[in-house]
């Protein structure tokens, strides 16, 4: 039996250099280098930090992955790299060190739009992704409803995606509001176990008849948490964090799973797929879980280490695309930090030059006669 193409995935849209392999839909190698530490004393993610960051990990987290997998970079079949969405920086070290490395190799580079390696990265865990499928992608910058078919070939048709705050960045500012650490998802779902869901009645947006069923809005949340924080403090009282933790958390879970809920049914799909950093929320997956069972819907989550950018999502895309005989882009391929989800392949057209075309004469200014 003949081995299908080995792929190597570079991520580096954020603050994850993160290296796969993957070959036959089969992970055979999985590493991330993360400089979130550094960010947290920011209470937030700084670009100049997260590109410096990428330049020291780069090589390291890539020799780290061959040795994992066994293999010498001319083993390596095909490179793919998230081109977009992200931090221009970041994205410009992970692009310029793919180049390098396919160039060397003498392979095709493939340009990977950052959340369609989100919704590939479930292929790792549970094989190739039902035709159609709902995908409800959550994480720090994105959240969006997604009918998805070959993930390949076909357009991504997009049924729905946030207005304001997505649902990750909701979590992070009303954590540090609440003075929880950076990063503000993990944290509340930590304080959250604590806590009693029903002892705040946050609001759930765009959930009223007459709102659009699927677009998610998290900014109204994040005020009406502040707003209670600050009445608490006014007032002279002891805030119980574990509690307000744990009735966001709801809030944030009830909205996502029941929008994405509604989409199953309406495009009468029976798989729902939940990929992105806030996957990995206890609260979240739990719901879904429950939601799903009840209306007879499979539910597949990637593993907690896949829900977060890495690369081995970016190699699945890559696989994908070489399977599909996807064209490769090319060496001079250029980043696009806020391309749109349109196709998995993101091959942006290289910039275009600089013309510096001479302007004609400017006609002499004669003066009348003196």
């Amino acid at each position: 039996m003949v081995s299908g193409p080995v792929v190597l995935g570079i991520e580096s849209s954020c603050d994850e250099t993160g290296a796969g392999i993957v070959r036959d839909g089969k992970l055979l190698a999985h590493v991330v280098a993360s400089s979130m530490d550094e960010h947290a004393l920011f209470g937030g993610v700084v670009p100049e930090i997260a590109a410096r960051a990428h330049l020291q990990a780069f090589t390291p987290v890539v020799r780290e992955a061959l040795d994992r997998a066994g293999l010498r970079l001319s083993r390596i079949d095909a490179v793919a790299v998230t081109t977009g969405p992200g931090l221009s920086g970041a994205l410009q070290v992970g692009l310029a060190g793919a180049k390098s490395l396919a160039y060397a190799a003498g392979v095709p580079l493939y340009g990977v739009h950052h959340l369609a390696g989100h919704v590939a990265a479930d292929t790792l865990e549970h094989g190739p992704l039902p035709s159609p499928c709902v995908v409800l992608i959550v994480s720090g910058g994105h959240t969006s409803l997604l009918l998805v078919r070959d993930l390949a070939r076909d357009p991504i048709l997009h049924l729905g995606d946030t207005l304001d705050d997505a649902a990750g960045e909701c979590f992070d500012k009303v954590a540090r509001i609440m003075g929880l650490p950076y990063p503000g998802g993990p944290a509340v779902d930590r304080a959250a176990r604590d806590g009693d869901p029903r002892a705040v009645r946050f609001p759930r947006p765009l959930t009223r008849p007459g709102d659009d069923p699927y677009a998610f809005s998290f900014s109204g949340l994040k005020t009406a948490a502040a707003r209670w924080v600050e009445q608490h403090r006014l007032q002279g009282l002891d805030l119980p964090v574990a509690d307000g933790a744990a009735a966001l958390q709801e809030a944030v879970a009830d909205v996502l799973t029941r929008k994405a809920l509604a989409a199953c049914a309406a495009y009468d799909v029976r798989t729902l797929i939940v990929v992105g950093g806030v996957a990995a929320n206890s609260r979240v997956r739990a719901l879904a879980e429950q939601r799903c069972a009840a209306a007879g819907v499979e539910l597949r989550v990637p593993p907690m280490t896949l829900c977060t950018d890495n690369g081995a999502m970016i190699a699945a895309v890559g696989e994908l695309l070489v399977r599909a005989g996807a064209e490769p882009a090319p060496l001079d391929v250029s980043i696009d930090p806020s391309a749109p989800l349109e196709r998995a392949s993101l091959t942006p057209l290289p910039p275009t030059p600089l013309s510096l075309t001479p302007l004609p004469p400017t006609p002499a200014i004669v003066g009348p006669a003196s």
